[in-house]
């Protein structure tokens, strides 16, 4: 006859190590739930400063162009285009290097605000996603803090003609 320890049933050894795998696993869920929530949430504000860069460039664009209207021509675009090659003097200008993706809808379909006569004064992002910034823009842009989707972060350019006011 043999003495020695009395072993507990397997099974229960079994349970046991089960339950100690089922926790590891939720606990690194839960972990790359975060990680991918904090992923999610930087990769939306680069897009937004993004979005602020090459809102920017539009509105320097519009800008350029208004400045380099001579009498009897249109003071701003009629397409997009227009920005990139400027033939209504002698002189070819480039208002902008090239035409942009929206960075947050990744589209090349900006809203476009119109200024008088049909003409383009400015664009905005079609998203309608709420942005995470809310304060510190910069100058000009503090209309910006109220924005309650992209869409009403607007880059356009004001003058006395875009508000109504007769062009020489």
């Amino acid at each position: 006859m043999r003495i020695g320890r009395i072993q507990p049933p397997r099974a229960a050894q079994a349970g046991f190590g089960y339950v100690w795998v089922m926790l590891a696993v939720a606990a690194f869920g839960t972990g790359l739930a975060a990680v991918g929530q904090l992923w999610s949430t930087q990769a939306q504000r680069e897009r937004e400063a993004e979005l602020l860069l090459v809102g920017r460039e539009y509105r320097q664009a519009f800008a350029s162009y208004y400045a380099h209207t001579r009498p009897g021509t249109p003071a701003y675009p009629a397409r997009l285009e227009e920005l990139l090659e400027d033939r209504r003097g002698p002189i070819l200008r480039r208002h902008l290097r090239k035409l942009y993706l929206d960075p947050i809808t990744g589209s090349e379909n900006w809203g476009l605000v119109s200024a008088p006569g049909g003409r383009i004064r400015g664009v905005y992002s079609r998203s309608e996603r709420g942005p995470i910034k809310t304060a510190n823009f910069a100058s000009g842009e503090s209309r910006f803090e109220k924005a309650k989707s992209y869409a009403d972060w607007r880059f356009e350019h004001f003058s006395a003609a875009a508000v109504g006011s007769p062009r020489r």
